[in-house]
C-alpha cells in the first residue's frame, strides 16, 4: 500500500531523507524539480510558453529550479516572484543559478489579472503542502490572478491555498494537474478538492524508504501488487466446493435486473456455487438470464418476504433490487438475527437499515455494506466537507464492527481499525445504473471464496474499477453500461494474473 502522510510527516520525511541518504537539502531539491521537469517534458511541447510563479519559501525554490532545467531544454520560460515573507536558503541558492536571460519579475500588488498574459502554462510554485493558514493579500491576488489566465495550471506539489490534511478555507489554485512528490497527500482524494487538483500524478524522488515504511498513517492507496498478493492460487483438485457457496438474496417486480447483474457478477468472481433467492415473478429470468445459478424461489409473486435455509452458504449477499415493502424488511430482520457470517449488505438493504436503525447493531461483524454517498448519508447524517464524511467513515465502521466501501471515484474501503484504503481504479463512466449491484456480486463472491472481509473488499473494488478500465477503451465513457464490466472482468483478472 502506499502511504498518504500528513503535512508535518512529509516535512520530517524530507529531513529525514537529508540527514540519513544523506544529501544536501539543495540536491534533494534538484532531484525532486528535475523528476518533476521528466513529467512535465513529456506533457507539454518545448513550443509552449511556460510561465512559473514562485513564492520566497522552498516550494519557490522548487519553482525557480524547474525554470533553469526548462530552460535548458529550450522552453521558453518567464519567471514571477511573489514577496510576502522570508526566503528560504535554498530558494535564494536557486536564485544565484537562475541564467541572465531569465531575470525574475516581482508581482507586487494590487496584481492586475492580466499579468500572465501570454503563457500558455502556467506553473504554481507558490506554497506547497505546509501551508497552515488561507491565502491573503497579494498571495490571494496572484492565485486569482492565475485562475483567470487562460492557460493550462499546473501545480507543484500540491495547489496553492489548498491544505493537505483539512477543508480548505480560502483562495485556491484550480490546476489542471498537480505533480505530487514521492507520495500523494490527503486532500487529493476529497471529491471537493477536484476543481483544485485536476488530475494528479506522483513523482518519485527517492524519499528514504525507511521513514515510509515506519510512518504510522490510517490512509494508503491501493497499488496493484496489492491485489496481486492477495489473490488466492487455485489448487489443480479443487472443486466448486473449494470456491464457496453463496446465497444472493435480490430483485422485486419491476428490478430484477439488478438481481441478475449482481449474479452474474457472483459467477464470474470466481465463485463455486451460487443460490439466488428471487420472488415468484423472478424465477424463470434468473433461470434463463443466470443459468449457472441456482435458484431459491420466494413465496411471494412480487417481492422478498422469507428468508430460505441459511445452512452451507458461506456468505450472505442482499440488496440489489429488493424493494422495501414492510415483509421485506421484517425478512431481512430476520436473517441479521439467524445468521452470525459476515454479509454483503447494499442498495435497498442500506435503505432498509437506514429507516430501522436498530438494525445496525446485529449486522454481522465484518461484513460489507456498499453505501454510495447519498446512501451513507442515509446512515449517518450530513457532513459539513469530505474530510468530516471520512471520519464519520470511519467511526462508523468502528461502531459497527464492519468493512465501509464507500462507493465513487477513489472508492474508499474502511475497515473497523479506522484505517483506509483508497482504490485507484475506475473512471466517471462507470456512474450509470446497474454498476453497484455488479459490485456486490463481485464482493459476495470473493467473500465466499474466503478471503477475509477486508482483503474481499479491496480485491472487489479493484477488479470492478478495473474492468471499468478496460471496458471503457473499447465502449467510451458515454456509452459504458454495467453489464459491458463482466465482459471486461475476465481480462481484469487476467491482467493480474499476467
Amino acid at each position: 500500500m502506499l502511504k498518504v502522510l500528513t503535512a508535518p510527516q512529509i516535512k520530517e520525511l524530507d529531513a529525514y531523507t537529508i540527514r540519513h541518504e544523506p544529501i544536501p537539502s539543495i540536491d534533494l531539491m534538484e532531484r525532486a524539480c528535475r523528476a518533476f521537469v521528466t513529467w512535465f517534458t513529456e506533457k507539454f511541447e518545448s513550443s509552449k510558453k511556460i510561465g512559473i510563479v514562485c513564492g520566497t519559501g522552498n516550494n519557490g525554490g522548487d519553482g525557480l529550479c524547474i525554470a533553469r532545467v526548462l530552460n535548458d531544454r529550450n522552453y521558453a520560460v518567464k519567471v514571477w516572484i511573489v514577496r510576502g515573507g522570508s526566503e528560504s536558503e535554498d530558494f535564494r541558492t536557486n536564485l544565484k543559478r537562475l541564467p541572465v536571460k531569465l531575470k525574475p519579475l516581482d508581482v507586487t500588488s494590487p496584481v492586475s489579472h492580466e499579468i500572465f498574459a501570454g503563457c500558455d502554462v502556467l506553473i504554481d510554485a507558490l506554497f506547497g503542502s505546509g501551508l497552515s493558514r488561507a491565502l491573503d493579500g497579494i498571495y490571494a491576488e496572484a492565485v486569482s490572478a492565475m485562475n483567470n489566465a487562460d492557460a493550462t495550471r499546473v501545480a507543484v506539489d500540491i495547489p496553492s491555498g489548498l491544505f493537505a490534511d483539512k477543508h480548505d478555507a480560502g483562495v485556491v489554485l484550480r490546476a489542471h494537474h498537480t505533480v505530487s512528490f514521492q507520495l500523494p497527500k490527503l486532500a487529493f482524494f476529497m471529491p471537493e478538492n477536484y476543481p483544485y487538483t485536476g488530475e494528479w500524478h506522483v513523482v518519485k524522488i527517492g524519499l528514504h524508504k525507511d521513514f515510509i515504511q515506519s510512518a504510522v498513517t490510517a490512509h494508503h492507496l491501493t497499488e496493484r501488487k496489492d491485489i496481486v498478493s492477495m489473490l488466492k492460487p487455485r489448487s489443480k483438485f479443487s472443486n466448486k466446493g473449494t470456491f464457496g457457496k453463496a446465497l444472493l438474496i435480490a430483485g422485486s417486480y419491476g428490478k430484477m435486473g439488478a438481481a441478475v447483474i449482481a449474479a452474474r457478477a457472483a459467477m464470474r468472481s470466481g465463485l463455486g456455487l451460487l443460490t439466488v433467492h428471487v420472488p415468484i415473478c423472478g424465477y424463470p429470468i434468473i433461470q434463463t438470464a443466470v443459468p449457472e445459478a441456482m435458484a431459491s424461489i420466494d413465496p411471494h409473486e412480487h417481492f422478498f418476504t422469507a428468508i430460505p435455509s441459511l445452512e452451507g452458504y458461506d456468505v450472505i449477499g442482499i440488496g440489489p433490487g429488493l424493494g422495501h415493502e414492510r415483509e421485506t424488511v421484517e425478512a431481512f430482520r430476520s436473517i441479521l438475527e439467524h445468521t452470525n457470517k459476515p454479509m454483503v449488505i447494499d442498495a435497498d438493504a442500506l435503505n432498509i437499515v437506514s429507516a430501522n436503525r436498530e438494525l445496525l447493531s446485529i449486522i454481522p461483524e465484518n461484513s460489507i455494506l456498499t453505501p454510495h454517498p447519498k446512501e451513507f448519508e442515509r446512515l449517518v447524517g450530513k457532513w459539513k466537507d469530505d474530510f468530516e464524511r471520512l471520519d464519520k467513515v470511519q467511526e462508523f465502521a468502528s461502531r459497527i464492527k464492519s468493512i465501509i466501501v464507500l462507493k465513487g471515484a477513489f472508492t474508499s474501503v474502511v475497515s473497523p481499525d479506522g484505517n483506509v484504503y483508497f482504490n485507484p481504479t475506475g473512471n466517471p463512466g462507470m456512474a450509470t445504473g446497474g454498476t453497484g449491484d455488479l459490485l456486490t456480486g463481485i464482493l459476495t463472491g470473493c467473500l465466499a471464496q474466503r478471503y477475509s472481509s477486508l482483503e474481499a473488499a479491496l480485491v472487489g473494488v479493484f477488479l470492478h474499477g478495473l474492468a471499468g478500465d478496460f471496458a471503457v477503451k473499447t465502449k467510451s465513457m458515454e456509452a459504458l453500461v454495467a453489464t459491458d464490466l463482466l465482459e471486461f472482468l475476465p481480462h481484469a483478472f487476467l491482467s493480474l494474473r499476467a
